[in-house]
Protein backbone atom coordinates (compact mmCIF):
# COMPACT_ATOMS: atom_id res chain seq x y z
CA UNK A 1 0.00 0.00 0.00
CA UNK A 2 1.17 3.55 -0.92
CA UNK A 3 1.59 6.36 1.74
CA UNK A 4 1.53 9.73 1.99
CA UNK A 5 3.33 11.75 4.84
CA UNK A 6 2.12 14.91 6.48
CA UNK A 7 4.55 16.29 8.81
CA UNK A 8 4.68 19.38 10.95
CA UNK A 9 1.51 20.47 11.03
CA UNK A 10 1.76 23.24 13.18
CA UNK A 11 -1.83 24.53 15.33
CA UNK A 12 -2.36 26.13 18.28
CA UNK A 13 -5.10 24.95 20.50
CA UNK A 14 -6.88 24.83 23.75
CA UNK A 15 -6.22 20.94 24.76
CA UNK A 16 -4.98 20.07 28.41
CA UNK A 17 -5.91 19.01 31.22
CA UNK A 18 -4.89 21.74 33.56
CA UNK A 19 -6.66 24.85 33.14
CA UNK A 20 -4.67 27.37 31.94
CA UNK A 21 -3.87 24.79 29.22
CA UNK A 22 -7.73 25.32 28.23
CA UNK A 23 -7.51 29.39 29.13
CA UNK A 24 -4.49 30.09 27.61
CA UNK A 25 -3.57 26.96 24.85
CA UNK A 26 -0.17 25.89 23.25
CA UNK A 27 1.04 25.11 20.10
CA UNK A 28 0.70 21.34 18.47
CA UNK A 29 2.48 19.71 15.74
CA UNK A 30 0.58 16.79 13.93
CA UNK A 31 2.42 14.38 11.85
CA UNK A 32 0.29 11.74 9.29
CA UNK A 33 0.82 8.97 7.34
CA UNK A 34 -1.96 8.12 5.12
CA UNK A 35 -2.47 4.83 3.25
CA UNK A 36 -3.80 4.60 -0.17
CA UNK A 37 -3.76 3.34 -3.34
CA UNK A 38 -1.81 6.13 -5.45
CA UNK A 39 -1.78 3.36 -9.12
CA UNK A 40 -4.33 5.95 -10.60
CA UNK A 41 -2.97 9.26 -9.90
CA UNK A 42 0.69 8.11 -10.96
CA UNK A 43 -0.97 7.84 -14.41
CA UNK A 44 -3.34 10.23 -14.35
CA UNK A 45 -1.30 13.38 -12.82
CA UNK A 46 -4.67 14.60 -11.60
CA UNK A 47 -5.21 16.38 -8.33
CA UNK A 48 -8.60 14.79 -8.08
CA UNK A 49 -7.17 11.16 -8.46
CA UNK A 50 -5.12 11.48 -5.45
CA UNK A 51 -5.54 13.24 -1.55
CA UNK A 52 -5.56 17.31 -1.36
CA UNK A 53 -3.31 17.74 1.14
CA UNK A 54 -4.43 21.09 1.99
CA UNK A 55 -8.00 20.42 2.82
CA UNK A 56 -6.04 17.79 5.14
CA UNK A 57 -3.97 20.17 6.78
CA UNK A 58 -6.71 22.54 7.27
CA UNK A 59 -8.81 20.02 8.89
CA UNK A 60 -6.05 19.20 11.35
CA UNK A 61 -5.67 22.51 12.12
CA UNK A 62 -8.91 23.61 12.19
CA UNK A 63 -10.17 20.38 14.82
CA UNK A 64 -6.91 21.33 16.70
CA UNK A 65 -8.28 25.21 17.09
CA UNK A 66 -11.60 24.08 17.93
CA UNK A 67 -11.76 21.13 20.47
CA UNK A 68 -11.73 21.35 23.84
CA UNK A 69 -10.53 18.00 24.78
CA UNK A 70 -8.54 16.80 28.34
CA UNK A 71 -6.41 14.52 26.41
CA UNK A 72 -4.24 14.54 23.29
CA UNK A 73 -5.30 11.10 23.15
CA UNK A 74 -8.85 11.99 22.02
CA UNK A 75 -7.43 14.86 19.84
CA UNK A 76 -5.48 12.21 18.00
CA UNK A 77 -8.63 10.16 17.65
CA UNK A 78 -10.95 13.03 16.54
CA UNK A 79 -8.48 13.26 14.19
CA UNK A 80 -8.10 9.96 13.13
CA UNK A 81 -11.90 9.03 12.92
CA UNK A 82 -12.44 12.26 10.94
CA UNK A 83 -9.63 11.97 8.07
CA UNK A 84 -11.20 8.38 7.73
CA UNK A 85 -14.31 9.37 7.31
CA UNK A 86 -13.66 12.28 5.25
CA UNK A 87 -11.52 11.03 2.77
CA UNK A 88 -12.66 7.99 0.89
CA UNK A 89 -8.86 6.88 -0.58
CA UNK A 90 -7.74 6.79 2.72
CA UNK A 91 -7.89 3.32 4.23
CA UNK A 92 -5.39 3.85 7.28
CA UNK A 93 -3.86 6.38 9.39
CA UNK A 94 -1.11 6.95 11.44
CA UNK A 95 -1.82 10.47 13.87
CA UNK A 96 1.37 11.51 15.92
CA UNK A 97 0.27 14.50 18.35
CA UNK A 98 3.50 16.23 19.71
CA UNK A 99 3.10 19.18 22.64
CA UNK A 100 6.56 20.24 22.61
CA UNK A 101 6.10 22.83 25.66
CA UNK A 102 4.21 20.47 28.35
CA UNK A 103 3.52 22.16 31.35
CA UNK A 104 5.76 19.78 33.41
CA UNK A 105 7.69 21.29 36.18
CA UNK A 106 11.59 20.36 35.55
CA UNK A 107 10.85 18.90 32.14
CA UNK A 108 12.27 20.36 28.90
CA UNK A 109 10.74 17.05 26.81
CA UNK A 110 8.77 17.00 24.54
CA UNK A 111 5.29 14.88 25.17
CA UNK A 112 3.43 12.89 22.07
CA UNK A 113 0.57 10.64 21.48
CA UNK A 114 1.12 8.06 18.41
CA UNK A 115 -2.47 5.69 17.22
CA UNK A 116 -3.01 4.21 14.06
CA UNK A 117 -6.34 3.28 12.94
CA UNK A 118 -7.94 1.57 9.92
CA UNK A 119 -11.62 1.98 8.43
CA UNK A 120 -13.68 -0.50 8.99
CA UNK A 121 -14.72 -2.57 6.19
Amino acid sequence: MDCIHITEIRCYGYIGYLPEEKTLGQWFEVDLKLWLDLAKVAESDAIEDTLDYRDVIGSVQNLVKTSKFDLLERLAGAIANFLLQQHNLVNKIKVVITKPNAPIPEFDGKISIEITRSKVI
